[in-house]
């Protein structure tokens, strides 16, 4: 099979904490010496090799490195004056290109080596716009409530957000104590679905479409009731207590960047990974944390000790009375002592009967 056409990119991030964001047709997290006081990073430590030429069968071979925050937070070299900007979750950013394809990208040596140094671990990260989180209040192991926490951070947009939330049978959800506001007021869903459970067949199913106010924080309340379970149905260790699923909020959420005209300019392939436009929203789906929930536990030691105490008993109870039913009774007189059979000698031989 030959290739027409073969393209291949390598996209680095410095990140403030000190790691490095790479991206080659995957997406993963390089952790570098930042905490050990080696403030630095570079091609030859994540290959152990510097890079000497492009790939023979790509016709484009391309490093990209996110130079945003430079050079607030760190020193790029070599430097390249060959820039690009992509959208990445409606967030421009500014890229050093490298094209490995130039000679003159490798220099009078035929070695490229990239190093980021990093000035300083002070810096606030960015907060993405929508972001979510759930908790289990209340005290007890009969009622409890679910808070889900959704925030949008975008300064002037508002945006609609769809939850889809699965609730174990064994936590009975009271529905009609479902709230939901936004700063402080009642924020009325556009839409509700819900199914409820049905015992050891089925989980509560709630979906609902809540529209969320720029710069501001919705929250999702309802209440719910610890069941008591069979005592099979309990884990190994039901003092753990049991996992609820995470909640699953989706959403078209809008940009924060003005919209580009110039469509016609050369963009990175990686720019592909994000299905999404300058002048529209993009798609964003989070998952919170998974809830640990606490049920009603019997005393798994009582039966131990009932079979104990019963055992006890019945060996006690049983063994007197086959004791006494088995048990044969015989009279046996005592033998007479010395004095009384010297006595009954002397009574024989005077022809007296004896004593």
């Amino acid at each position: 099979c030959w290739l027409n056409d073969f393209q291949e990119e390598l996209v680095v991030r410095p990140l403030h904490s000190g790691d490095i964001y790479a991206s080659f047709q995957f997406r993963t997290l390089w952790e570098t010496d930042f905490m050990r006081g080696n403030k630095e990073w570079s091609l030859f430590k994540m290959f152990s090799r510097t890079l000497t030429e492009a790939c023979p069968l790509a016709s484009s071979s391309k490093i990209y490195i996110d130079i945003t925050d430079n050079p607030e937070h760190f020193e790029l070299s070599p430097a390249t004056s060959l820039l690009s900007q992509a959208m990445v979750l409606g967030d421009r950013r500014t890229f050093s290109v490298y094209d490995l394809t130039q000679q003159d990208t490798f220099g009078s040596v035929r070695s490229l080596n990239l190093l980021i140094r990093w000035k300083s671990t002070e810096g606030d990260m960015l907060r993405p716009l929508l972001h979510a989180e759930r908790y289990v209040a209340g005290y007890g192991l009969q009622t409890g409530e679910i808070h889900t926490l959704m925030y949008n951070n975008h300064p002037y947009r508002s945006f609609p957000v769809l939850l889809l939330d699965s609730v174990p049978w064994y936590l009975r959800l009271y529905i009609h104590t479902l709230t939901v506001t936004s700063k402080g007021k009642d924020n009325k869903p556009s839409y509700i679905h819900y199914q409820p459970s049905k015992d050891r067949v089925r989980p509560h199913l709630l979906e609902m479409l809540v529209q969320l106010p720029p710069n501001s924080v919705t929250e999702v309340t309802v209440q719910f009731e610890r069941a008591l379970l069979k005592w099979t149905e309990y884990t190994p260790d039901p003092n753990h207590g049991f996992y609820v699923g995470s909640s699953v909020i989706s959403s078209l959420v809008p940009s924060t960047v003005a919209m580009d005209t110039n469509s016609t300019q050369e963009r990175p392939l990686f720019s592909s990974f994000f299905p999404c436009k300058e002048e529209s929203s993009y798609f964003v789906r989070v998952y919170t944390e998974p809830l640990l929930v606490n049920l009603p536990t019997p005393d798994f030691s009582m039966p131990y000790n009932v079979i104990c105490l019963t055992c006890t008993v019945v060996a006690v109870g049983y063994g007197s009375l086959y004791n006494l039913l088995t048990r044969s009774f015989q009279i046996e007189e005592p033998s007479p002592g010395l004095a009384k059979r010297i006595a009954n000698v002397i009574r024989k031989m005077r022809g007296v009967p004896p004593l």
